[in-house]
């Protein structure tokens, strides 16, 4: 996790981030390798090659775009263009057909016209992002952006905003329709889910970073813990999740989950003489 990772080894040249990215893959007893942030100059066909060819390398990569307007990436200072990205994508599409794109998106820079906010629209469109991250441009004291001319009226960026969400999220929910009645496997954890305990369910992430509910039995011995993976039917889609209701197939113990289990069991008190010593819990 960090800023572009996959400039990694241009200040070293001993490896790249592919080689970095194969070598993780290859330590044993590791289950799913996930790494963001993939910046489009530094996409190869090498680590785009080495995550379909990896074992345990998640299916999701996410690429900010920030814009679909070469006049606002440049005036942003960024060293890529429109059209490159767009073949980065579409290569990424070729080599991993089941993988998730994620991305970055902003509104309102300075200067931003209509025709500039379309264009990303435009890119939406044919991208067909599972998910994005969406920004209002603010101004931030002591950047260059903060001293250019013709800032976008706050009313004007709200209205773009809340059409490009609006575009994402509907986008992103056609996209998820498509695994209804698919299974997909789920690795879960804290945390995802702030509605499981009222609901009854456990919340983790498919390999490609899709959210997933899913409902659980009573039984210990039918419930996943945390770091616990299985397979799970998808009933219903979501714009931002996938549920699943039917029963679990395939619950694989984890190491993960081991490690859970043992940091919340009690250690029962020993008998015999007390030394005064306070209770203690697993570690």
């Amino acid at each position: 996790l960090g800023q572009n990772v996959n400039s990694y080894g241009k200040d070293h040249k001993q490896a790249d981030f592919a080689d970095l990215l194969r070598m993780v893959d290859e330590v044993e007893g590791i289950r799913r390798v996930r790494f963001m942030t993939s910046h489009p100059k530094d996409i190869s066909d090498k680590l785009i090659d080495t995550i379909k060819n990896g074992e345990h390398i998640c299916e999701h990569i996410h690429l900010p775009v920030q814009y679909g307007s070469n006049r606002i990436l440049k005036a942003m200072n960024r060293v890529y263009t429109v059209e490159k990205y767009r073949e980065r994508a579409q290569r990424v599409r070729e080599a991993l057909p089941n993988a998730s794109l994620t991305t970055d998106l902003i509104v309102g820079f300075p200067g931003e016209t209509d025709e500039d906010f379309e264009a990303t629209m435009d890119v939406v469109r044919e991208a067909r992002f599972s998910a994005a991250y969406t920004f209002q441009y603010s101004k931030r004291p002591g950047t260059p952006a903060a001293e250019m001319k013709n800032q976008v009226a706050h009313e004007t960026v709200r209205e773009r905003y809340e059409r490009l969400v609006e575009l994402v999220g509907r986008i992103a929910w056609e996209e998820n329709r498509r695994f209804e009645g698919q299974e997909v496997e789920v690795m879960f954890a804290l945390g995802e889910g702030r509605k499981d305990s009222a609901t009854n369910r456990m919340s983790g992430r498919a390999r490609d970073n899709r959210l997933v509910h899913v409902a659980v039995g009573e039984e210990p011995s039918d419930r996943p813990r945390p770091g616990d993976i299985a397979y799970a039917t998808i009933t219903h889609a979501a714009p931002h999740h996938l549920n699943s209701d039917a029963p679990l197939r395939g619950l694989r113990r984890t190491r993960g989950g081991d490690a859970w289990e043992a940091a919340n069991t009690e250690v029962p008190e020993t008998t015999g003489v007390s030394l005064g010593m306070p209770g203690l819990r697993r570690p």
